[in-house]
């Protein structure tokens, strides 16, 4: 199915094959029972997500603006038989995740590149100690410098940047 798909991906900007391994491979290892994703897009990285929440027992919160690519997503979810543990939740998240309440054991945020500052400031507070925040795209496309400097000079925070030869990825810590 992720072969599929990555081989597929019909302009869809899914995240690298490595990024997707790194999705499940944290999301198992801290033993997240609550992640949540910003950007569904076809479900790609959500599958990475569920096959680490396989093994913990958790679930995953996903959100996406348009209604066309959360229907993808959600029959994506269905054909990868994880549908079980995704809820899918359509509008501007933005305004969507002030629903949400805490403890979040793993952000991944790979949505609108401007808007990552807004995500983290409302969804940091629920992240649990101990908890990640993921953030995808920090190196193409270009991201916003306000966030790279946020999460990397944020005394609560430990960040790392990997997979800087492709796409990139942000792996920040909240401290304990």
């Amino acid at each position: 199915m992720l072969d599929d798909l990555d081989r597929n991906r019909r302009g869809f900007a899914n995240v690298p094959v490595e990024d997707g391994r790194l999705l499940r491979l944290l999301t198992e290892a801290i033993g997240a029972k609550k992640v949540v994703e910003i950007g569904a897009s076809n479900g790609y990285s959500a599958i990475w997500i569920c096959l680490g929440l396989r093994a913990t027992g958790g679930r995953l919160i996903t959100h996406e603006i348009d209604a066309e690519r959360a229907a993808l997503a959600k029959a994506n979810f269905r054909r990868a038989g994880v549908e079980g543990l995704v809820t899918v939740v359509e509008g501007d998240a933005h305004e969507t995740v002030k629903g949400l309440e805490g403890p979040i054991d793993l952000l991944f945020l790979d949505a609108d590149k401007p808007g990552y500052l807004d995500y983290l400031g409302k969804l940091l507070p629920l992240v649990r100690p101990g908890g990640l925040v993921l953030a995808h795209n920090m190196r193409r496309p270009e991201p916003d410098p306000r966030f790279v400097e946020a999460i990397a000079t944020n005394p609560d925070l430990e960040t790392l940047f990997l997979n800087m030869g492709e796409a990139g990825m942000g792996v920040s810590l909240k401290k304990r």
